[in-house]
């Protein structure tokens, strides 16, 4: 049995969106399930439309996933001699041609196809006689397609498809510029590197069964091919930027963990039971194409961030805690530098407070940057007559403390509390909006914990001045 080999090959004319890494994640799991091989390959034919930023972010985004790749990125400009090797041997053998059809003659030839009711398509007009033009004329390469016949095969997703020869015309090759067209190149590159399995959106059906017969002109086995159905928006219509965020990288802006958008996306239209969380190995265990949906799936936001919830709170801390450090350098605060806890302390905190990444770092820069403001509602609301002689107790018992952890902290204003014959909402919210300038956070000797001792005396300290005004 040969060995299993996909490929995902994106053309970096844009950033990777998630119908992308959704591909890119089916092809890799099914390597990795198989134990094959998964190769990267980059098709940038399209010189007009081909940057480098894109081919740099579609890099960074499948590091980010996590989506590694044994072989590659190939790219495809660097493998011109070898597409011209293939369409001079295929021209030698008949099975392509040369064609001078300028661009007037094909526009009159579609608009009289078009004006008789017919599929508009090429003629014909050079395929076996190009005598009245001169070998120095501008020309392209058409395939010759076979004319009758049919191409059939069974694809993973949809099962049993049926092309009639006669329903495809002899498209183009090789552009009047010299370069190979796409259609082309993905056969060429498939089959030299070896591709067993070829899973991609169902938008390419149509393409393969013109590149299944490039396949058998060269004389070349093809691929398994499986194609999956799109990714329909909230509202039921293609995905597309009005829903959200679409490029793999703005959901890492939006602070979601790589882990919770891997497992949104294989739920995307693959399914194992009634179950929602997946980690990675198990992915890998349970996936098969077969496993896929035939109908779209439609992306619901609210999803996954549920899902990225759940992973904040059930991945190791120092994981998350590695991703959130990226989030505080997107604001400015480079934690290894900054005054501050340690960031899986802050995770321990806040996990069960936020949905995301980006709001866990708004919320805790407080412990990383001095209070300079405080929150005009909490203040009103919770500072009265009597809560600075409460902070100035604060003060005075929290700095005889011999530790500072959370617990002892608590018991400490839990006497504070009772001295003063007050609740102690009246003596931890206060130290709240001294501590982080809001009345919202973690209990309060937790949050204490995460500012650190001397920063806690200081800000009470500075409460209290604020407060006496």
């Amino acid at each position: 049995m040969e060995k299993v080999k996909t490929r995902f090959a994106p053309s970096p004319t844009g950033y990777l969106h998630v119908g992308g890494a959704r591909t890119a994640l089916f092809s890799w799991l099914y390597a990795r399930h198989c134990g094959g091989t998964f190769v990267l390959r980059i098709e940038d034919t399209d010189r007009e439309r081909s940057t480098q930023p894109a081919i740099d972010a579609i890099l960074e985004s499948m590091e980010w996933l996590n989506l590694s790749w044994d072989e590659g990125p190939y790219y495809q400009t660097k493998r011109f001699d070898r597409y011209k090797e293939v369409i001079d041997q295929l021209i030698k053998d008949g099975k392509a041609y040369k064609c001078y059809c300028s661009k007037e003659r094909l526009e009159e030839v579609r608009n009289d196809q078009m004006a008789k009711g017919l599929k508009p398509r090429y003629d014909g007009h050079c395929r076996d006689d190009h005598s009245e033009h001169s070998h120095d004329e501008p020309y392209v390469v058409r395939f010759r397609n076979p004319d009758s016949g049919t191409v059939e095969f069974d694809d993973m997703v949809k099962g049993k498809i049926t092309f009639q020869n006669s329903e495809l015309d002899d498209f183009i090759i090789q552009r009047s510029d010299g370069t190979p067209t796409y259609n082309f190149c993905v056969v060429v590159d498939d089959f030299d590197m070896g591709i067993t399995h070829v899973i991609r959106g169902d938008d390419h059906v149509n393409n393969t069964p013109r590149q299944i017969n490039i396949y058998r002109a060269m004389g070349a086995k093809e691929p398994v091919f499986g194609h999956v159905a799109m990714i329909l928006g909230d509202d039921g219509n293609k995905l597309s930027k009005r829903h959200g965020a679409v490029s793999v990288m703005q959901y890492r802006e939006d602070g979601y963990l790589p882990e919770a958008l891997l497992n949104y996306l294989v739920r995307l239209g693959w399914s194992h039971g009634d179950q929602e969380i997946f980690s990675v190995p198990e992915m890998i265990e349970l996936f098969t194409p077969e496993q896929i949906n035939k109908s779209a799936s439609s992306f619901n936001t609210k999803k996954l961030e549920w899902l990225n919830a759940q992973y904040m709170k059930s991945l190791p801390r120092d994981q998350v805690a590695a991703e959130l450090k990226w989030h505080f350098a997107r604001i400015g605060i480079d934690t290894d530098k900054a005054e501050g806890p340690c960031l899986e302390l802050v995770v321990k905190n806040y996990c069960e407070r936020t949905h995301t990444l980006k709001e866990m770092a708004e919320k805790t820069r407080c412990y990383f940057e001095d209070i300079n403001e405080y929150d005009a509602a909490g203040v009103k609301k919770w500072i009265k007559e009597g809560s600075v002689e409460i902070l100035k107790d604060c003060l005075t018992t929290l700095q005889g403390l011999e530790t500072w952890e959370a617990a002892v902290i608590d018991k400490a204003l839990e006497g504070v509390a009772e001295r003063h014959e007050v609740g102690m909402g009246k003596v931890g919210q206060p130290l709240r909006l001294a501590m982080t300038g809001t009345p919202t956070s973690p209990g309060i000797g937790d949050t204490m914990e995460l500012v650190g001792r001397e920063r806690a005396f200081k800000r009470i300290e500075d409460a209290i001045a604020a407060f006496s005004k």
